[in-house]
């Protein structure tokens, strides 16, 4: 596979015997018939129990302590057996994109002022973006790109699919000892590509997965889908017992560019690059001492019933015909509004007391005592997150963001270093940041790490991890492998 990932077929793409499905499928049935079984026994022995006290004519009290143990089982033991299991994530995986695939800006620029529908304008308005971006030069775009023109067709797309998710899928197998048959449900998310036979059908014709496998695709949920599918995954584990799940995660470029001349939809040719991320997710209880995080909760907010929020970021054609993404002006404002919401119902869930307190005495204070408009006390999400995960759509963005959190210079570097080598990635640029987190060593076992989606629609979605065990070893694998010695840069931090 030349510069990608290499790997023993034998090891991890063996084909599992029909007596291991079966054994697989008997475990998940056997429980949920057990549970059946242990109310059924129970409701007998209640009424065996309470024929014997009327035989015997006993007291009251006897049938009030026996209706007590009924009670107790049924609206206490009951609800404990059947309550979903915690949800793990066992590993994950980032591609890394080969040099040959490097975007400088004097090279971008250039091809760029050679394909016919840009005029002096709009390569003028590039350079600018690019210069303010925050991005480095060793960005990378698929090779479909680097043609003068650049080719948009279908199979450059497909053939941009099987480069960056093939492996990072494959990696993620080989890291955690699994074969692709070992999987019970697949999601892959992206969102401007969406061919028939779906993205899952074509990870599933490759790697040969189960025919019971359940699988989706996600698409058009720009750079929250990532996040999204991990609450979907959350929210299936909650019927699908002992399952392992996979989500792929990334955005297919050679169909998103935009060959016009409006600068609204400029922008997206500038700012986005190439990425994937595969993440391993169960609800196994024997996966808890190998994996690396628990998942703690997911929060998902939206505004699409709002109109100005609904237009803020839209594909759509230009005068001409062009196909291209608008990102409209009110995009920012849009974004503050709903972060708002959201951190509104994640504070709720995961702030201590007092920082509630706080909060609620402020906007109390503000509204009826001292109606100056004093600023309103913004709880400090650092008494229980330890490290942000923050969406990578631009510097600007970022250090908004940091500013209406209270967060430090340390708090934004993993997303301020992820836009700077790779430039944003859509829905996976968050996996990149804990990437970077993992081989800086930062993230301990009991840390809280907050990943915050934010995409078209438009929609928000938090997800908060805890770390189960030591994270080490990971500055010479993944991304980031040939470059973290290098970061954090300074200059970056500042802004130049």
């Amino acid at each position: 596979m030349g510069p990608f990932f290499k790997l023993n077929n034998e090891n991890i793409f063996k084909t599992i015997n029909t007596g291991d499905l079966f054994s697989t499928m008997l475990s998940k049935h056997f429980y949920s018939t057990f549970l059946e079984l242990l109310r059924f026994v129970t409701l007998i022995l209640a009424i065996s129990i309470e024929a014997f006290f009327i035989a015997q004519n006993r007291k009251f009290f006897f049938h009030f302590i026996l209706l007590s143990c009924i009670l107790l089982l049924f609206f206490f033991i009951k609800p404990y057996l059947s309550r979903p299991a915690s949800v793990y994530l066992v590993d994950f995986s980032c591609f890394k994109p080969p040099s040959f695939c490097r975007v400088p800006f004097s090279y971008f620029l250039e091809n760029a002022s050679k394909i016919e529908g840009f005029d002096s304008e709009s390569i003028a308005f590039m350079s600018k973006i690019l210069a303010s971006s925050g991005q480095s030069e060793e960005t990378c775009l698929p090779p479909a790109l680097h043609y003068i023109p650049p080719k948009t067709h279908q199979q450059e797309s497909i053939k941009e699919v099987e480069m960056v998710l093939f492996p990072v899928m494959e990696d993620l197998l080989s890291k955690a000892k699994l074969s692709p048959r070992d999987i019970d449900i697949l999601i892959v998310n992206c969102s401007g590509f969406c061919p028939s036979p779906s993205l899952s059908s074509i990870i599933i014709n490759k790697y040969s997965m189960r025919n019971d496998i359940k699988s989706y695709n996600l698409s058009g949920m720009g750079c929250s889908a990532s996040a999204t599918g991990i609450e979907f995954v959350q929210n299936l584990l909650k019927t699908h017992k002992n399952t392992y799940a996979i989500i792929l995660s990334t955005e297919i470029l050679s169909t998103g560019w935009y060959s016009g001349r409006e600068k609204s939809k400029l922008l997206l040719n500038c700012l986005f690059r190439m990425g994937s991320a595969a993440i391993l997710l169960t609800n196994k209880k024997e996966a808890r001492n190998s994996s690396k995080y628990k998942l703690v909760c997911t929060v998902r907010t939206h505004r699409a019933f709002e109109d100005k929020a609904y237009l803020s970021a839209i594909r759509e054609e230009d005068s001409n015909g062009n196909l291209g993404v608008t990102l409209n002006r009110d995009l920012r404002q849009v974004a503050g509004e709903i972060l708002r919401t959201n951190i509104t119902i994640l504070g709720s869930k995961i702030l201590p007391f007092t920082e509630k307190l706080w909060h609620g005495v402020s906007i109390v204070r503000g509204k009826f005592i001292h109606k100056s408009g004093d600023e309103i006390y913004v709880p400090n999400f650092k008494t229980v997150v330890h490290h942000f995960c923050l969406p990578t759509s631009g510097r600007p963005l970022i250090r908004d963001i940091a500013k209406g959190l209270k967060l430090g210079e340390r708090d934004i570097e993993p997303a301020l270093m992820t836009l700077h080598r790779f430039g944003n990635q859509s829905s996976s640029s968050l996996w990149y940041e804990l990437a970077y987190m993992e081989a800086k060593d930062r993230v301990k076992k009991g840390d809280r790490v907050w990943q915050l989606g934010m995409g078209t629609g438009p929609k928000c979605i938090s997800v908060v991890w805890e770390c189960l065990r030591p994270i080490v070893g990971e500055s010479i694998m993944g991304p980031w492998a040939d470059c973290v010695h290098q970061y954090p840069i300074i200059a970056v931090n500042q802004g130049v």
